[in-house]
C-alpha cells in the first residue's frame, strides 16, 4: 500500500518537470587541455604528419625481407591435382558387399576398409577367433597388424549389455 502511494507522489506532474528540465540551459563543455604551445590542436598536425610521412629506413628493411613459404599438406594437394590414376599395386579388389549398396565400388585402397567389410570382419572375429586372428585379418584385407589390432580392441559392433534396474518394479527387457 505504502508503495502505491509513493508512486502516485512520483509520478504526479511528471510531464511539467520534465519539460522544464529539457528547457534549461545546457552546460557548456570544458575547455580542453592545452597543448605544449597553448594551442589544444598543435600536437595534432605532428602526429597527422609522422603518419603520412614515409619511413625511409624502416621501408629499406622491409625490402630486404624475404620470406618463403611452403604448404606442409603441398604434396598431398598435388597429388589430388594430378589425374587419377590408379595403380592396381595401391589397390585391392573387393572382398564383401552388401546387396542393395548405393554405390558399386570393385577396389579400395590398401590400408582402408569399407563398411561391409569391416562388419565381415568383426564378426568374423567375434563367431571364430582362434581362425581369424589379427594377423589373418589384416593380410585378407590388406592393413597393418597395428591397425587390425586396433579395430578388434574397439570396435565391439554387436555386443549388447544388459543392467539390471535398481529397483525389481523397474520394466526391464528381456534376454533372449
Amino acid at each position: 500500500m505504502g508503495a502505491r502511494v509513493a508512486r502516485m507522489f512520483q509520478n504526479f506532474n511528471l510531464e511539467n518537470r520534465v519539460l522544464r528540465e529539457i528547457s534549461k540551459e545546457k552546460p557548456t563543455a570544458a575547455p580542453r587541455h592545452a597543448g605544449p604551445e597553448g594551442d589544444p590542436r598543435a600536437g595534432r598536425s605532428e602526429v597527422a604528419d609522422s603518419v603520412n610521412r614515409k619511413n625511409e629506413p624502416l621501408l629499406a628493411h622491409l625490402r630486404s625481407v624475404y620470406v618463403e613459404s611452403t604448404d606442409p599438406g603441398s604434396a598431398a594437394t598435388e597429388a589430388s591435382k594430378q589425374p587419377a590414376v590408379r595403380n592396381k599395386a595401391e589397390r585391392r579388389p573387393l572382398r564383401v558387399s552388401f546387396p542393395g549398396s548405393m554405390t558399386e565400388l570393385t577396389d579400395v585402397p590398401k590400408g582402408k576398409l569399407t563398411i561391409a567389410e569391416a562388419v565381415k570382419a568383426l564378426g568374423s572375429y567375434q563367431h571364430q577367433p582362434q581362425t581369424w586372428t589379427p594377423e589373418n585379418i589384416a593380410q585378407e584385407y590388406s592393413l597393418d597388424l597395428k591397425d587390425a589390432k586396433a579395430i578388434l580392441d574397439f570396435f565391439i559392433p554387436f555386443k549388447v549389455e544388459l543392467i539390471p534396474p535398481k529397483n525389481r518394479s523397474a520394466k526391464q527387457i528381456k534376454a533372449s
